[in-house]
């Protein structure tokens, strides 16, 4: 199993971070609702409640070509605890490793006025050849990527710095 844990420190206040990762849903939103990013789309399935909790989506993201899959990956991703401005936990099944994921961001605020998010995530391959072959270096593609949707998102707020 693999592990991931980043924490950027952003000037900018707690919910104003939550509402960047976690904007409200237009009252006239399809569904179901896509969110395109660069090198990704999140289709929401449903949307869980406020806090977005029981969210249910599909998410399509970049993996190495190597995989044969054509450099995209999807994952089956619901939001299994959520909590408006402090935490948003997942559990996923993804392929084409056929692996499990669970990840959560939490936001704090600093003494000194600031917000720290904390991102982790965990991901597992549950064949054990396709585990030793390749579940280390894609996992580090998929976080590196992560990392950097986060760094991107965080600096329309404000300065960050990663802690």
């Amino acid at each position: 199993m693999q592990e991931h844990t980043v924490e950027f420190l952003v000037d900018a206040p707690r919910a104003v971070v939550w509402n960047a990762f976690h904007p409200p849903v237009p009252p006239d939103a399809p569904s179901p609702r896509v969110i395109e990013y660069p090198g990704g789309r999140i289709e929401i399935l449903f949307e869980g409640d406020e806090a977005g909790q029981g969210l249910v989506r599909i998410c399509t993201f970049g993996v190495p070509k190597y995989l044969l899959s054509g450099g995209t990956a999807t994952s089956w991703e619901c939001v299994t605890e959520a909590r408006v401005g402090e935490i948003s936990r997942y559990t996923a099944v993804g392929k084409p490793l056929w692996s499990r994921a669970e990840g959560w961001h939490t936001l704090e605020d600093t003494t000194d006025g600031r917000t720290r998010l904390t991102f982790h995530e965990t991901y597992h391959a549950n064949n054990p050849l396709m585990r030793a072959l390749f579940e280390r270096r894609v996992h580090r593609f998929i976080s590196g990527h992560n990392d950097t949707i986060y760094r991107s998102l965080l600096k329309r707020l404000g300065a960050i710095e990663r802690a």
